[in-house]
């Protein structure tokens, strides 16, 4: 791994601190791209506008068609997606109409069985939402590349609104949008919004915020909904989802963080907290990442979504924590899984490399025949990470053909690869979709050395030998003196994530004694500047020498009510 340190631009850390933001924090923020203060203002005033000239496309149509079914008493029924972002916009969508003035009989959902419907608005999944009488099909986290699904709609008489935020279908080179009533995505063509990075459950959440405009337009409310209280599941979508996190999602997801530490929270999520033993009044992004999101997420890939949309939905506490342990145990299944699988995959991974002899592919794609479906895109990713080469993993599917998640390292946009791949051999891929670091493919069985073949052959063309080295961008040295619980607290209280990392600071260090502790972390106790301090390398077991160039984050340490400082090492240089 290269370390190599962020460049901090002086004369915006020097007018941050003069804006009163700490020294420490100001040369952090403006590393990451933070210009002015009112950047990090984290009111929902300053949350971009849903329309007006920069407002999001198609949101006054969506917004009049939501309107128009909700006071005519027409049925809804959302169609969900099996992942934490498409089920937090589901239960949005669901509580939020339900405030606006939909009655509870009136809005209804589906969500796809992975394994049986695949993804997105098929036809399959059509028929099953016409059994609830729809007059209105609403597509959250999905639809924008289902033009099939859409057709199949309107041909059984059905108008669809298509909210999602993912990369339209292309066609014969072009871009072709399904012929819905109405499309709401910040990435079709021609949208202005200027945060492109919005999530599924985002996107929904600025179409209840148009409909309650609409509805208060046309004096349905003698006292106007608050929507405020849906942004723990926005926070928690969002951070799951692993979008950017440009100066509005941190608005969304602040705003979601202050709920859930007030306690304010949907049951549901408080559930979750417990479930996964952490606690809700110091939530942090790393819980919803690492904690809440996978809990969900595990629904989705072993048993059936809707289990987490129901968690997510009840208002009824002690349900909650029945689903949430539910749920835990899901996610304790499905991580024995994927350590199975991931042993496979990397037996695999080894295999291939002993055949290259020695040589590692520019990118990867592995299949076994008892790979899981539920898990390929949790492998994909750890391989990725393992290897820092844009990773695709397949399984079977339950109609025989493979079902392969893939993930990308910086400079390699993986949709856009795999739209090359079928413009050179268009009977390759059945169908494929995603984005630039994440994707998804289906093929035959017998087609997957030649689809291994065809996405390294475009790695070998767009990527250099510098990005295919795993790079670690890190704040350099943590002065001796800050190393302390207050500027711990201090950028615990900030929001991290995809695109806006957390700190990360490197030095040299003498290293006083190291140990393992549970099988396979590395106990560390460090000397810097006559100063001892306790680190950490989670699943490192590899001892180190005396002296050691560290990568870490400042961490607080919590045992027996009593805080104390800790360095969580990311990666070494001797």
């Amino acid at each position: 791994m290269k370390l190599v340190e962020r460049e901090v631009p002086p004369r915006t850390a020097w007018a941050l601190e003069q804006a009163g933001v700490p020294p420490l924090l100001a040369r952090l923020l403006a590393a990451r791209g933070v210009r002015e203060p009112a950047e990090l203002d984290e009111s929902l005033a300053q949350l971009l506008p849903p329309t007006g000239p920069q407002g999001l496309k198609g949101l006054p149509e969506a917004a009049a068609l939501l309107a128009d079914t909700v006071q005519r008493n027409g049925r809804i029924v959302i169609v969900a997606d099996y992942d934490c972002d498409g089920a937090t916009a589901c239960a949005v969508m669901l509580r939020g109409l339900r405030l606006l003035g939909a009655q509870p009989v009136q809005v209804g959902y589906v969500v796809p069985d992975r394994a049986v419907h695949g993804y997105g608005l098929t036809p399959t999944i059509v028929d099953l939402a016409l059994e609830q009488q729809p007059d209105l099909l609403v597509t959250v986290d999905n639809g924008i590349a289902s033009l099939a699904g859409v057709a199949h709609a309107r041909e059984r008489g059905l108008k669809v609104l298509v909210t999602d935020h993912h990369l339209p279908a292309v066609v014969d080179g072009a871009i072709v949008l399904p012929d819905a009533a109405a499309i709401v995505n910040p990435n079709q063509p021609g949208c202005p919004f200027p945060s492109k990075s919005l999530a599924g459950v985002g996107v929904a959440f600025y179409v209840l915020l148009a409909l309650r405009a609409e509805l208060r337009q046309r004096g349905a409310y003698q006292e106007v909904p608050r929507l405020d209280g849906l942004l723990d599941l926005v926070a928690l979508g969002t951070v799951a989802d692993v979008v950017k996190l440009d100066a509005n999602n941190r608005r969304l997801v602040a705003q979601g963080l202050k709920r859930m530490r007030a306690g304010r929270a949907q049951p549901g999520v408080m559930a979750l907290f417990s479930a996964a033993k952490r606690d809700a009044s110091k939530a942090q992004g790393f819980d919803l990442g690492f904690a809440l999101g996978p809990r969900i997420n595990a629904a989705g890939r072993l048993a059936d979504m809707t289990l987490g949309i129901e968690t997510l939905t009840t208002d009824d506490a002690e349900r909650a924590w029945a689903l949430a342990s539910q749920l835990d145990t899901i996610n304790r299944e499905r991580r024995e899984i994927e350590s199975g699988m991931r042993d496979m995959a990397e037996a695999r991974l080894e295999a291939l490399v002993d055949a290259l002899q020695g040589a590692l592919p520019s990118a990867v794609a592995l299949f076994d025949a008892d790979f899981h479906e539920g898990v390929v895109g949790i492998v994909a990713s750890r391989i990725k990470d393992r290897v820092h080469r844009p990773t695709f993993v397949f399984a079977r599917g339950a109609d025989g053909h493979l079902k392969g998640s893939g993930r990308s390292i910086p400079g390699f946009h993986l949709r856009d690869a795999l739209d090359l791949i079928t413009k050179r051999e268009p009977d390759l891929l059945a169908k494929f979709g995603g984005h630039a670091m994440a994707a998804g493919a289906t093929l035959a069985v017998d087609d997957v050395n030649r689809f291994a073949l065809a996405l390294a052959r475009v790695a070998d063309e767009w990527l250099q030998e510098q990005d295919l080295t795993r790079t670690l961008r890190h704040d350099g040295a943590l002065p001796p003196e800050a190393a302390t619980a207050q500027t711990a607290q201090l950028l615990d209280a900030q929001v991290w994530g995809q695109g806006f990392e957390a700190p990360v600071f490197c030095d040299r260090f003498e290293l006083v004694s190291q140990r393992l502790v549970g099988e396979k972390h590395l106990k560390l106790r460090l000397r810097q500047a006559g100063r001892l301090i306790d680190g950490i390398w989670f699943n490192h077991v590899d001892t180190l020498p005396e002296r050691v160039t560290l990568a870490y984050r400042l961490s607080l340490d919590e045992w027996q009510g009593q805080q104390r400082v800790q360095y969580i090492v990311e990666a070494a240089e001797v």
